[in-house]
């Protein structure tokens, strides 16, 4: 699949097919593109925790706060992001331009996840609604939970949806 194919087919699962497990393998892979994504100054100031099981089970519902997300109790694999440290030289640049570089690594980290997981056949979703003090409970972190994704085979039926997406024209501007 090249990258063009990924990006019009991946889409968010909601709808997993829970007794399918994701074969070891292919979160290796996953895991390694995920370590190969451009950073700021190459500092990867991430860490990611591979939950599966009853720890998977638990992590999401931390995510079902006021009745959302209740479609991550069935994905066997949850890939929670959290914030590591900048390295120095990128903890400068981040101050002196006033840019925020962890949430940008964190983004193209998430990316690299889901295009990858696309590419190994699994679907994904991103979680940005999480109750941080909870994963970080059970997952044992320190640094702030920014993401969690979750990672599984999608139910059959869970066809490919229209893509809503604002027009090329709305989007670019070219001088």
């Amino acid at each position: 699949m090249n990258f063009y194919e990924i990006a019009r087919t991946r889409q968010s699962c909601r709808n997993y097919d829970a007794t399918r497990p994701v074969e070891e393998e292919k979160i290796t892979a996953i895991l390694e593109t995920a370590r190969l994504s451009p950073s700021a100054c190459n500092g990867q100031p991430y860490h990611f925790t591979v939950c599966q099981g009853e720890t998977a089970k638990t992590v999401a519902k931390a995510t079902m706060g006021m009745g959302m997300n209740k479609f991550a109790a069935d994905a066997p694999v949850l890939i929670v992001i959290s914030e590591k440290p900048y390295v120095k030289s990128a903890a400068l640049g981040a101050k002196v331009k006033s840019n925020d570089y962890r949430s940008i690594d964190i983004g193209i980290a998430a990316a690299y996840i889901t295009a990858e997981a696309c590419d190994q056949g699994l679907s994904t979703c991103i979680l940005g609604w999480l109750d941080d003090a909870k994963i970080r409970e059970i997952c044992h972190l320190d640094g702030a939970v920014r993401l969690v994704i979750t990672v599984g085979y999608a139910m059959e039926e869970d066809k490919l949806r229209e893509k809503k997406r604002k027009s090329i024209e709305e989007l670019v501007s070219q001088l």
